[in-house]
This record gives structure tokens, C-alpha cells and sequence, in this order.
């Protein structure tokens, strides 16, 4: 049983991580992904950690695909840890990624002192046409709270995601105001991690989170009425597993 799960798991996260960057290559000639390194800081470090992150950042990672992007984990079992993430960028953009002109002495020596320990290095991509996030685009961070919620996909239940994450991206563009919303697929496996897939929504600030944006009035208006039902049934179905984290954006460290 154990190596049917895995081997289901497997094919379903080929798909995901490289049938969607070469169907959004045959329309578009690109997609984005971000390279997300979740890490723990040197608490006894703060002050110099801080400051040579975002020298490093200003220098090495100001833009375009290599632009980097720091986050606070505020919320569940990773709360306290930090979040490095670099993009919107393609894969290929690794092989002309920062390294020299200092870029990776600085890392060596000026960051990596004050890093207590680097648990992960992730590579998301995005699901650009499910996701709502058009209202994202610019130079300034207009949403700094990420609600981020990940899923592990159930066993032979694969098939049933892609209904579900169409209809909740076709409930999001449907409500009234901006509800920015974003569907990303981890490009490599993570072994016992699992995080398959995360969907994420945007907030400007914490007061907006206590707003009833009426996902389900909107989701049984287009559905039909009692149609929730079935979406969470469908749901409990098609993940093993699914939590949540909230994410804070940290203008300092991100060198903006």
C-alpha cells in the first residue's frame, strides 16, 4: 500500500510540476514559479542578521526573476520560521542566477552565519488560469497578509481535484470587490512534508480577514442552492490533509 501511495503521489506531482509549465510554454512562451527557502533565523543574531539580509537583498535581488521577497510565518507548526522567496521566474532562470560579482561570498559570509538551520527549499508554480491575482501586479506590495492553506492530495482521488480548484477560482472571480486568490503546484516531491498543492488569498491587513466575504453564498449561487455540501464532501474526498499559515510580508528584510 505504502508504494502504490507513493508512486500515485509521485505521477500526480510529475503532472502538475512540469505538464503546467510546458502547457503555459506552448501559449505563452513562459509561466511563473517562485523558489520559496523556508529558514530559522539566529534569535541571539537579530540585529545583524537583519541588516545583512537586506544588504543582500538590495544588492544581489532587487528585480526581475531573481528579485527576492521575504515573509514571517505568524501562524501553525512552522510559526516563527521565515520564508526567502525569489521570482516570478522559469526554471531556466537558474542557470544565470546571482553568483558572482560577490553575490555568493556575501551569502556565505554575511548571511549564512546568522541562519540557525534551512529546512526546505520549495519551487512553486503558479496556476495562472485558475488563480485570480491580477489585481497583484505592480511594484509595491498592495497585500501583505498571505492566508496560505495547503493540501495533500488523497490517494486515487487526484482526478477530483481539478473540478474543485476550477470552481472555487470560478466563485472567486465571481464576488463583488477584489478577492485576489492564487492555486500553486510544488514542482519536486517532499517526501513525509507532502504540501502538493497550496491555494492562497491576499489581504491588505488582519482587520480585512475578519470581513465575511461570503465565499459560500457566491460558490451556491453559481452551483445551484445545497450545493456546499457536495463541494465539502468533494473536498474530504480528494486531500488526505490540509492545513493552514499565515504569512506576513517584511518590507525591511525584503530590501524594499
Amino acid at each position: 500500500m505504502l508504494k502504490k501511495t507513493i508512486a500515485s503521489v509521485m505521477m500526480l506531482a510529475m503532472v502538475f510540476a512540469f505538464s503546467n509549465p510546458v502547457n503555459a510554454q506552448d501559449e505563452s512562451e513562459d509561466y511563473n514559479m517562485w523558489e520559496s527557502m523556508m529558514f530559522t533565523a539566529d534569535y541571539t543574531q537579530l540585529k545583524t542578521f537583519s541588516a545583512n539580509m537586506r544588504k543582500h537583498n538590495e544588492t544581489y535581488h532587487s528585480d526581475g526573476p531573481y528579485k527576492a521577497t521575504i515573509y514571517n510565518i505568524s501562524t501553525g507548526p512552522n510559526a516563527g520560521k521565515m520564508i526567502w522567496q525569489m521570482g516570478s521566474m522559469m526554471l531556466k532562470h537558474n542557470d544565470a542566477r546571482p553568483g558572482a560579482n560577490g553575490h555568493d561570498v556575501d551569502w556565505r559570509d554575511n548571511v549564512m552565519p546568522y541562519i540557525k538551520e534551512i529546512h526546505t527549499i520549495e519551487y512553486w508554480s503558479q496556476d495562472d488560469k485558475k488563480s485570480n491575482v491580477s489585481m497583484l501586479v505592480g511594484p509595491e506590495v498592495k497585500y501583505p497578509i498571505l492566508y496560505i492553506r495547503y493540501f495533500e492530495v488523497e490517494e486515487d482521488h487526484g482526478y477530483t481535484m481539478n473540478n474543485v480548484f476550477k470552481q472555487a477560482s470560478e466563485t472567486f472571480k465571481s464576488m463583488n470587490g477584489e478577492n485576489p486568490w492564487g492555486l500553486y503546484y510544488n514542482a519536486f516531491l517532499q517526501g513525509d512534508l507532502g504540501r502538493h498543492v497550496a491555494a492562497v488569498r491576499f489581504y491588505k491587513d488582519w482587520s480585512d480577514l475578519d470581513m465575511d466575504r461570503s465565499f459560500k453564498e457566491a460558490y451556491e449561487k453559481l452551483y445551484g442552492e445545497n450545493s456546499w455540501d457536495t463541494f465539502i464532501d468533494t473536498l474530504d474526498d480528494t486531500f488526505s490533509n490540509r492545513w493552514d499559515e499565515i504569512w506576513e510580508y517584511n518590507k525591511h528584510l525584503s530590501g524594499d
